[in-house]
């Protein structure tokens, strides 16, 4: 799996964490271990251009996804297709204030949105309630394995 990172914000993240809760992400959902997906980590001015131009919504955002090869979860029955994933932007600085305002860190209001953003990258949406529902579950699900395992790994060693 290639995971390329930029941190082109100016702030300061775990980019090793946020790489490995892709990596996570993408083997729990088995899609071809030769995908790529591009992280861009961005500053608040150029997430308000992205939403702008993309979604033609004022002001900056947490986070975006631009898929490309429209990849969808493997079956366990079959070999998952190669191909470009797209790429997840992050705004650490809205993460930050969005960490404050649930209880938690930037860095882990961060792996939530990496996590969300691999997510929209393989097809899953949150525009309707049954699909949002779905969506967050698996998020959650996700996060919360990911975060398991790390604490077993640290415990380790």
């Amino acid at each position: 799996m290639s995971i390329d990172i930029a941190n082109e914000s100016g702030t300061g993240v775990d980019e090793h964490a946020i790489v490995d809760v892709a990596r996570w992400t993408l083997d729990r959902m088995r899609i071809h271990p030769l995908a790529e997906l591009s992280v861009v980590i961005v500053d608040e001015p150029a997430m308000e251009q992205l939403h702008i131009q993309w979604m033609d919504l004022p002001g900056p955002t947490d986070v975006m996804s631009f898929p490309m090869d429209e990849l969808r979860p493997g079956k366990a029955d079959e070999d998952p297709p190669q191909g470009l994933l797209g790429d997840v932007v992050l705004c650490p600085t809205v993460a930050e204030r969005q960490g404050a305002a649930a209880g938690h860190t930037m860095d882990d209001e961060l792996h939530l949105l990496t996590v969300h953003g691999v997510l929209h990258l393989l097809g899953y949406d949150h525009a309707e309630p049954d699909e949002e529902r779905e969506m967050f579950a698996l998020q959650k699900e996700l996060l919360e394995s990911w975060r398991e395992a790390r604490r077993a790994a640290d415990d380790r060693g």
